[in-house]
């Protein structure tokens, strides 16, 4: 689709569809990740999320009703990570999947001595490569409740991880970037992090992060918009990295608000 046309068929769809007032409201005041924002940006994300919504179908399982709030609150927090990117990065896949809750997933693993293993586990979101996002919902729900916690933006994370091939904690860089400055700065705090994972020590973010790189990705997006001044404190330089890779600076509108 070029250009003028995709900016036709976006106008179109923002002058038929829109989201209830009420709604958008709702969804602003509760989400912790949308503080700070100015008018401008908040119109810009509630384009964003009209936009997304009328492109992706969000599904229920096991008989869950999505409601329309459910939906407005599930696309405002995929969309902050792409609100000064563009409805593009979230290309090439169509469906989201929401769970009651935590579901099970089977998955395959090879130990240290070349075994495989099948194993099975509960979990409260999974992104597949080209396939659907699946979130449970009792965990998107408390987004904002629990410091840093946000299930909807690890994924969709992963999805960004993704456009260059499997997760791996290194989605493609911006021409603007350098691809030196990110892998430096990830590396020698993934290895930090894991370190103190290892000796029990308390950490300030999710000891989940230390599972992988692309965990430790995910993870730390999801405390980048959450609680965004941890990040820079902690890890002034990935939150250096993932300013730029976001084209935003939360821990700024946070000290604004």
């Amino acid at each position: 689709m070029s250009w003028n046309v995709k900016t036709w068929y976006r106008r179109r769809v923002l002058e038929n569809e829109s989201i209830p007032d009420d709604l958008w409201r709702e969804a602003v005041a509760r989400l912790r990740c949308l503080r700070g924002l100015s008018p401008i940006e908040l119109k810009r994300l509630r384009e964003c999320v009209t936009l997304f919504l009328h492109a992706k179908q969000i599904s229920g399982a096991h008989e869950l009703v999505i409601t329309d709030e459910m939906h407005v609150m599930i696309a405002a927090q995929a969309c902050i990570l792409i609100l000064n990117l563009d409805l593009d990065y979230y290309e090439g896949w169509v469906e989201i999947i929401v769970y009651p809750g935590e579901f099970i997933r089977d998955y395959e693993y090879v130990d240290e001595d070349g075994v495989v293993h099948r194993a099975r586990e509960a979990v409260s979101g999974e992104s597949w490569l080209g396939g659907p996002v699946i979130l449970s919902w009792e965990d998107t729900a408390v987004a904002g409740e629990e410091a840093g916690y946000n299930v909807v933006i690890h994924e969709f994370a992963h999805k960004l991880d993704m456009l260059n091939g499997d997760a791996n904690g290194s989605p493609p860089l911006h021409a603007d970037m350098s691809q030196q400055a990110w892998s430096e700065a990830f590396s020698k705090a993934y290895a930090i992090f894991c370190l103190n994972v290892d000796a029990n020590e308390m950490t300030v973010i999710d000891p989940y992060a230390a599972e992988n790189p692309a965990e430790f990705f995910a993870v730390i997006s999801e405390t980048f918009f959450e609680t965004p001044l941890v990040v820079k404190l902690h890890f002034p330089a990935v939150y250096e990295q993932l300013a730029l890779f976001y084209r935003q600076d939360p821990a700024l509108r946070w000290g604004k608000s």
